[in-house]
């Protein structure tokens, strides 16, 4: 099982971008899933306008160290952190091209975590999920702290309890990943996949609804955490393209 995600976020600028965004899907991506360890690449563009329920509600990380890349998202997997940690991101890094050097030169505000899974749940679609567990087309992604150590016991248990349970019966959910990180900023992630947008807008947003005591534990829970700039992000997948 693909129990561990490499994540990065960053930016691009506008021009080049579609120079990098063809290297990289073409060229880059092909060559790092053969890997040893790696079992699949996914990379998103993030959406500008999102269709949520939690406007006023959260809050981001006022610290200056944090890159705030976010509108493109790349995520490895495989079965442990051990692949991603031998060799290392920078010692990977030793080893590129100087084309490679270049193209990964310009992406801005980049930041990664190594994250290891936590907790899974498969939803009604899970079927849909392709035979080599690359994520779905649609996926929501956020990457938080809890706010106070405090906070930890009660954030483990809203995702047990009623997050996780909720996306076993949500229409249009292929399933979703409650994650902890191994190295980077924040210390945890969720990882929501979807068969479509439209699918996430229409059902994600009102999931709670039918139950309003849970819906007012999820405020008092989320107003707690800290999110990552720009978390969380809901992006459709470029590749493997759809």
């Amino acid at each position: 099982m693909d129990r561990s995600i490499w994540a990065t976020w960053y930016n691009l600028p506008e021009e080049g971008r579609e120079e990098y965004l063809a290297w990289f899907h073409e060229v880059h991506l092909p060559e790092a899933r053969q890997r040893s360890g790696y079992l699949w690449a996914a990379h998103y563009a993030s959406e500008e306008k999102v269709v949520n329920n939690v406007e006023g509600r959260l809050s981001h990380t006022p610290e200056a160290g944090v890159p705030s890349g976010d509108r493109f998202i790349l995520l490895f997997g495989a079965e442990t952190t051990a692949p991603f940690f031998s060799p290392t991101p920078a010692e990977l890094a030793e080893g590129y091209s100087a084309e490679t050097r270049d193209m990964l030169s310009r992406r801005i505000g980049e930041r990664s975590c190594i994250f290891i899974e936590e907790a899974r749940v498969d939803g009604p679609e899970m079927s849909r999920r392709s035979a080599d567990m690359t994520p779905g087309p649609c996926m929501q992604m956020g990457s938080f702290n809890s706010g106070r150590l405090e906070d930890e016991d009660e954030l483990g248990a809203w995702y047990a309890q009623w997050r996780l349970p909720c996306m076993e019966t949500l229409p249009g959910c292929i399933g979703c990943r409650k994650l902890v990180s191994a190295s980077g900023w924040a210390k945890h992630s969720v990882l929501y996949e979807f068969v479509s947008l439209e699918a996430r807008d229409a059902e994600f947003p009102k999931h709670e609804n039918h139950d309003p005591e849970k819906g007012a534990w999820t405020d008092v829970v989320v107003r707690k955490l800290v999110h990552a700039p720009g978390s969380p992000n809901v992006g459709l997948r470029l590749y493997p393209p759809v």
